[in-house]
């Protein structure tokens, strides 16, 4: 069975505006938090679509690929996120906590804002670095390390924000659950809450003796150099996520992630265009006219090429296999080279003498070809 639209997922329209797509997500989030249908597959499975597609729609770029292409936009691994699959409730947690303003927010339901549902375990936060490539790491791929500036799990403590030697204690006021449950009468009837503890502030414990090293915390801030392999056929503004290479969490918590954001350095010769390249070559008028062999740029090097003779200006050769590999290792795009001629600005006398006796010839007189006449052929021509 294919996809729901996302649209139709949400309850909206194809034109809702963001602060409606917002709503009907929190909306959905609420009937079918896994908290409040706890044993319900089928509540979690649509818990996880709402948040796919809050996901693309809430991202202008996203949304406007999705309204294009629909679910093709994103399969193959493009544009990262959800909707590729393997989507976690820890996942949905940490990207979307905020929109219900923190932990008590959402009306009692733990697992938002870093906290996981009644076990005190937190995530750390996410980090995102940008990565320079040139187009021939591009196009082959790359392994790069950084330095990254973040929290790690203390070694003094190992991680639990006690000191070494000494246990944590249960906390006095949840009894260990890390939330508290409030009974509160209304109009209609006793209503019953539940939020982060005051006292554990939703771990579950406390400390009575606290590391020297993190002051109980759990963690420490340190420089680390971290292996990034980049795949081949990445783009501009792609991510690559490194999962577990964020910062640490406090007190022995779930690491956050490394969000490794692409920036892809124009080349000097040649244009990207997707997978394929473009190369503008241009002609001398004899080169045109009586053909020659001429050296392109191509990734990684050079290469020679021949120019037939009469080659007319617009036409373009198609190197296969040129150009840059699918992110996913599906295929490869091409070199496209472009031919323009280069007509001089002005001559010497003796050069305008020349030209002014071909004028003459028959030979020079313009004749094109009907199939190569017009916009549309030109461009059918484009991709020969």
């Amino acid at each position: 069975m294919g996809k729901r639209d996302y649209y139709e997922t949400l309850g909206v329209s194809k034109d809702a505006a963001q602060d409606e797509i917002k709503k009907a997500y929190r909306k959905q989030a609420l009937q079918y938090h896994p908290d409040k249908n706890q044993g319900d597959n089928e509540a979690e499975e649509k818990f996880k679509e709402a948040a796919e597609a809050y996901e693309v729609l809430s991202d202008a770029q996203k949304r406007q690929k999705y309204d294009q292409f629909g679910h093709a936009a994103f399969q193959n691994g493009g544009g990262g996120g959800f909707h590729g699959g393997g989507m976690t409730m820890e996942d949905i947690f940490s990207q979307f906590g905020d929109i219900f303003g923190g932990f008590g927010g959402f009306g009692g339901f733990g697992g938002f804002g870093g906290s996981s549902r009644g076990g005190g375990v937190t995530k750390g936060s996410n980090l995102r670095v940008k990565v320079t490539l040139n187009l021939e790491e591009v196009a082959k791929g790359v392994e790069k390390k950084i330095k990254v500036k973040k929290y790690v799990s203390c070694d003094a403590c190992g991680g639990s924000g006690a000191k070494h030697g000494t246990a944590k204690d249960t906390c006095h006021t949840c009894h260990g659950q890390g939330q508290v449950t409030r009974v509160t009468n209304t109009f209609l009837g006793q209503m019953q809450t539940a939020s982060a503890c005051p006292t554990c502030h939703g771990e579950g414990t406390t400390i009575s003796q606290k590391c020297e090293s993190c002051y109980g915390e759990g963690m420490v801030k340190e420089e680390e150099v971290i292996k990034i392999n980049i795949p081949a056929g990445v783009a501009e503004g792609m991510q690559v996520k490194m999962s577990g290479k964020g910062n640490a969490a406090r007190r022995g918590g779930i690491n956050g992630d490394l969000m490794v954001i692409i920036h892809e350095e124009n080349h000097p010769e040649l244009t990207r265009d997707g997978s394929d390249l473009l190369y503008y070559l241009y002609l001398s008028i004899p080169q045109a006219t009586l053909g020659a062999t001429v050296e392109i740029p191509t990734v990684g090097g050079r290469a020679k090429i021949k120019i037939e003779a009469g080659t007319q200006p617009g036409r373009v050769l198609r190197l296969r296999g040129k150009g840059v590999p699918e992110v996913n290792g599906y295929g490869k795009g091409d070199l496209l080279v472009q031919i323009n001629v280069w007509i001089p600005k002005s001559l010497e006398k003796e050069e305008k003498k020349v030209f002014e006796k071909m004028e003459q010839s028959d030979t020079f007189t313009p004749r094109p070809d009907k199939n190569e006449h017009g916009f549309f052929n030109r461009m059918k021509n484009f991709f020969e």
